[in-house]
């Protein structure tokens, strides 16, 4: 079995990407939840491009300075989840796979990748920076 979506995952991404979700419901475990999503239905690099056009076009929406779009936590969140689907058992749903890997919660796990001096530079916000601490695993990339 491989990783699936709920009726509800596919209700959030369509709300999101309609700009319904209201930014201050858009929090850490959503950005989980839109990952996961993605990365069900679609390579790592396609899951990327959806999930990076959606945050800006979210961004935009909701008139949040487009200096928040940050590629590099981007990239590396999109990294992050699908290593955890590729060594967790398949979910049916994001909530199943959040419950299953809490890890995923931990909004400081980037910086044992990444020093806090390489990650929230203009430049890892503008592209995307490799780790200078910890390599991220990748599968199948």
């Amino acid at each position: 079995m491989r990783h699936s979506l709920s009726p509800d995952d596919r209700r959030f991404r369509d709300d999101f990407e309609a700009c319904v979700v209201q930014p201050a419901a858009f929090d850490h475990r959503s950005h989980i939840r839109l990952a996961y999503i993605y990365l069900a239905e679609h390579d790592t690099d396609t899951a990327l491009m959806k999930m990076r056009t959606a945050l800006q076009a979210f961004i935009a929406h909701h008139g949040i300075p487009a200096t928040k779009y940050h590629e590099t936590l981007t990239r590396a969140w999109i990294l992050a989840v699908h290593h955890f689907m590729a060594t967790a058992p398949a979910s049916s749903s994001s909530a199943d796979f959040v419950e299953a890997n809490p890890a995923m919660l931990d909004t400081k796990i980037m910086l044992t990748h990444y020093s806090a001096e390489v990650l929230f530079s203009p430049e890892a916000r503008a592209r995307f920076v490799e780790p200078d601490l910890g390599v991220i695993p990748r599968h199948g990339e």
